[in-house]
């Protein structure tokens, strides 16, 4: 599998992260493109699917950015790019709503705000569309980073790992997010085809971007695949875990993140 992939990409690292970019940005389409054939799925399937999503997110974490950049350079610099990963996303969370408040566009009204409801409508309306836009959007960078700083770190075995790992989760997570989007009212067809555009412009010109700024900078490598995996870290605990366990479904989530972590855990082995 490596010859082929650098019989595609060629053996600049730049060339190889934009190949991995358009791989699990084409996943991430896959995913959206299921809203096409299944309507109304069950809340147990969406749970299990994005149980599935954090178990493969959780396990590349530390299988192909953790391990791999303590082997590098020590445990030091990874763990600071983990707590910067975390604190990144941290911030970025404080300025957009939670995944499900910007997809849904409920939150509590003020006093003010339900009297006024009426005429605010069409206003509330963009806004929830927009917070959607800048959410999903910064739920999918840390991805698409984490497979570009994989195949700038020159371990061709490990970054196509990663890649596969990333591209495996981002097919229920595209379809996760398409029927979200379905659900909270927008056309079917359009938001299918959004959601995977949506992440190849994001996911693809950060996949280069990690890969070209750790071959420019090497000694950043530790730093870069720490902080991927502690954004990718963030993502789990403070979006995906507790989107999943909030209803009755979470048994069939937990379910859902085991089998994905044992994947990841299987692609790991015969991959790597």
């Amino acid at each position: 599998m490596v010859e082929f992939f650098l019989r595609i990409a060629g053996p600049h690292p730049v060339w190889q992260g934009l190949v991995g970019g358009l791989v699990i940005a084409t996943l991430n389409l896959v995913g959206a493109l299921v809203v096409l054939l299944v309507r109304n799925p069950s809340e147990a399937f969406l749970n299990a699917s994005l149980g599935f999503s954090a178990g493969v997110m959780l396990a590349a974490s530390f299988t192909s950015l953790i391990l791999p950049g303590i082997e590098l350079a020590g445990a030091i610099p990874v763990i600071v790019g983990i707590i910067l990963g975390a604190v990144v996303l941290g911030q970025a969370d404080r300025w957009v709503p939670h995944l499900h408040v910007a997809i849904t566009g409920r939150t509590l009204p003020s006093e003010h705000e339900a009297a006024t409801a009426e005429e605010g409508v069409a206003g509330n309306r963009m806004a929830a569309v927009l917070l959607f836009i800048v959410a999903i959007t910064l739920h999918n960078m840390p991805e698409g980073l984490a497979v570009g700083v994989g195949f700038g770190s020159g371990n061709i075995s490990e970054a196509l790992t990663l890649m596969w790992a990333i591209g495996l989760q981002n097919i229920p997570e595209g379809m996760a997010v398409a029927f979200t989007a379905l659900q909270a009212g927008f056309g079917r067809r359009f938001y299918a085809a959004y959601t995977g555009i949506r992440a190849g412009l994001v996911e693809i010109p950060l996949a280069v971007l990690g890969a070209w700024a750790v071959t420019v900078a090497r000694p950043i490598l530790p730093y870069a695949m720490g902080f991927a995996a502690g954004a990718m870290l963030y993502v789990i605990c403070d979006e995906i875990i507790p989107e999943t366990h909030g209803g009755a479904q979470k048994r069939v989530a937990t379910v859902g993140t085991m089998l994905g972590l044992i994947i990841m855990l299987y692609l790991d082995v015969t991959l790597g």
